[in-house]
């Protein structure tokens, strides 16, 4: 039993060790998911989500090391919520590092033309293209006065003013 409640309270690796490896992991895969499509959670298909999950495993051991004791987790855990918090409060502070964290809004389609090079760079099919669209309420592509990727993922669409 004491051997038990020392193996989940001891650390079995210096506690900065933890630290330090919780910050890399979290940058690394911050930038990681930076660079690759953003979606917001509505728009997450199965795939994202295996990835999401894989990513998880993949890390854990980036994460432990070989520390598997109750205190270990604790700390990590407690270290990638400090830095998230840290990483949020910093984007609400400066935008240029919102910028670089967020990324910028990206024009799609404009007066009815769609702009498919940046589509294909926002990593969105033409069905996907088309599905937010419809569910916007605009039916024909020569509707869309302007199609927005925004920072979450999401696509805004602007109906062209009505001729009258």
């Amino acid at each position: 039993m004491e051997q038990t409640l020392s193996r989940l309270l001891v650390l079995d690796m210096p506690w900065w060790e933890l630290v330090l490896r919780a910050v890399a992991v979290y940058v690394c895969l911050l930038v990681l998911l930076r660079v690759t499509a953003k979606r917001t959670l509505e728009q997450t298909t199965p795939f994202d989500l295996i990835v999401l999950v894989l990513l998880g495993t993949a890390v854990q051991n980036s994460l432990i090391g070989e520390d598997v004791s109750l205190l270990g987790g604790l700390l990590l855990a407690a270290t990638l919520m400090l830095i998230n918090a840290v990483t949020g409060r910093l984007a609400t502070r400066f935008t240029a590092v919102d910028q670089k964290l967020e990324g910028k809004p990206r024009i799609l389609a404009c007066n009815g033309v769609i702009f498919r090079q940046r589509l294909r760079q926002a990593a969105i099919s033409d069905n996907e293209f088309s599905s937010a669209r419809r569910q916007a309420g605009i039916i024909s592509v020569s509707q869309i006065r302007l199609a927005v990727l925004e920072t979450s993922g999401k696509i805004s669409f602007f109906k062209r003013q009505e001729k009258q």
